[in-house]
């Protein structure tokens, strides 16, 4: 459900929707507007009570794969995303708009994946919102609300970073004392662990890449604005930093065990074409003999031992040159 709220010195007022044309002419505060899931109710809030572009609305009605932002005269539109760990190795990309003008600030999440709850899709507008209401945060500007719900992004998604991190020790100690017996489950842990940590890195990149721009927007965004802005893309810079250090380590550690299995796989190949050079000769013998004599009605045995001998000392002289080589 669509929730409004008055934001002052004094806190938070929680008011109806359709109060909003009278809360935007009241003076010592500003509103806040938050849609958790978008609806026709909450486009005809954006385009009738807020004037908001027809591309606003689009982009609020759609999931966007990519973030961006948007400066016109009235206000500034962002979209950012945070990573949702899921089922199997999925990582759910959260959406978050924004849009922020000077008397206001509209904040619309999703669309949303059904196996996302209503309560993970909302949790950077709903921690801000708890600071507020127990009075350790008093936002003075729409711009500074937006500033705090975006740390609220660069935070998760820095969570997500150290969560990868968290379990790459664990991980680590398996791949040195791997018997490589099964290693399609370590190595499927190994990239989906990289999938993850990838997704967080390019959303801390794109988020740092828009908050740069945003800071530059000198026509649409307030010196407030841009001093937010230009700290946001620090943040998430830092971020994006983070992800690249676990990056390197991961793609060392995947590295390391995809050399040890290939090591392995090599010599287990040598060894078997030690094996078949041993025994080729005795097969090529045999299988001559098998083909050249049809009735054989006693055992000629000087024959049978200079043919053993023979089929002996080839193997014998394959093996010492394969020991040379080094192949066992």
């Amino acid at each position: 459900m669509m929730g409004t709220w008055w934001v002052s010195d004094a806190g938070l007022e929680e008011h109806d929707v359709a109060q909003l044309d009278a809360l935007l002419q009241r003076d010592s505060g500003f509103v806040w507007v938050d849609i958790p899931e978008f609806d026709e109710a909450a486009e005809a809030v954006l385009r009738d009570r807020f004037h908001a572009h027809p591309m606003v609305v689009k982009a609020c009605r759609e999931r966007n794969f990519v973030p961006s932002v948007h400066g016109y005269e009235d206000h500034t539109f962002v979209i950012v995303h945070t990573p949702l760990a899921g089922e199997g190795g999925h990582v759910h990309m959260l959406e978050l708009d924004q849009l922020v003008g000077t008397r206001y600030l509209v904040t619309v999440h999703g669309p949303r994946n059904p196996a996302v709850s209503l309560v993970d899709a909302t949790e950077e507008t709903r921690t801000v919102r708890e600071r507020i209401e127990a009075g350790r945060f008093h936002p003075r500007s729409p711009s500074e609300l937006s500033y705090a719900i975006g740390s609220a992004v660069a935070r998760r998604q820095s969570a997500a970073v150290k969560s990868v991190a968290s379990r790459l020790p664990a991980l680590e100690m398996r791949v040195m004392g791997s018997d490589f017996h099964q290693p399609e489950e370590l190595l499927e842990e190994l990239f989906l662990l990289r999938h993850e940590l990838l997704i967080s890195r390019t959303q801390a990149g794109q988020a740092h890449e828009i908050y740069g721009r945003l800071a530059s927007l000198e026509r649409f965004a307030s010196e407030e604005s841009q001093r937010h802005a230009r700290d946001l893309s620090e943040q998430f810079d830092r971020v994006r930093s983070l992800a690249d250090g676990e990056s390197h380590f991961l793609f060392g550690v995947i590295e390391l065990y995809q050399t040890r299995v290939t090591t392995k796989m090599t010599v287990a190949m040598e060894r078997l074409a030690v094996i078949a050079a041993i025994t080729l000769p005795v097969t090529a013998i045999a299988s001559i003999y098998g083909m050249n004599v049809i009735v054989n009605t006693q055992t000629h045995w000087v024959q049978l031992t200079v043919v053993l001998v023979v089929m002996a000392s080839i193997s014998l002289w394959l093996l010492r040159w394969a020991r040379r080589q080094g192949w066992w």
